[in-house]
């Protein structure tokens, strides 16, 4: 039997917290396949490096770009991988470290998605995680719908996305 990132697993409880050192983002869970096909829905999932928009850097499988070079290759597979490492190693535990309410793995995975497309450092110093750690949580996932622009325009596709991303943060209230 081969690896698969998307293995099914019993789901984390939801009020679960990080142990310290480790983020409860996980290769062969539940969250990390959500999390993980969340990305690649919204993100798109290319296996050759390509130049997105001119004069950017290239990019690869699921908008990585550490180390990527034109002309190179990569698997379905080894892309699923590259995604959940860079979300294990940098975006989970930056969302962990900023974010001081527990969170169910629906919040978690909108709010990483948020976090993946706006960088950790703009999550970490928004609306969405200011209210969230004040305990207004339906107001946290309302502000998600602020991030809709790309170079001061509206953007269809990034409207779309934050409502998806708020209404996976809204279920369960």
């Amino acid at each position: 039997m081969g690896f698969s990132l998307f293995r099914r697993t019993a789901a984390a409880p939801a009020a679960a917290v990080a142990v310290k050192g480790k983020s409860r983002l996980a290769a062969g869970t539940a969250l990390a396949a959500l999390c993980c096909s969340l990305l690649i829905g919204f993100e798109g999932m290319r296996t050759r490096a390509y130049i997105p928009i001119p004069g950017d850097v290239p990019t690869v499988c699921v908008g990585e770009t550490k180390g990527i070079r034109m002309g190179m290759t990569f698997t379905k597979p080894q892309c699923e991988a590259m995604l959940l490492k860079r979300l294990t190693d940098d975006f989970a535990p930056a969302l962990e470290r900023c974010v001081t309410r527990p969170m169910g793995d629906d919040v978690y995975a909108a709010f990483l998605s948020l976090s993946y497309n706006i960088g950790s450092a703009g999550f970490c110093r928004s609306s969405v995680a200011r209210l969230y750690n004040a305990g207004d949580r339906r107001g946290a996932c309302h502000a998600i719908l602020a991030f809709d622009k790309a170079g001061g325009r509206v953007v269809p596709g990034l409207v779309r996305r934050r409502q998806a991303e708020e209404a996976l943060c809204l279920k369960g209230i």
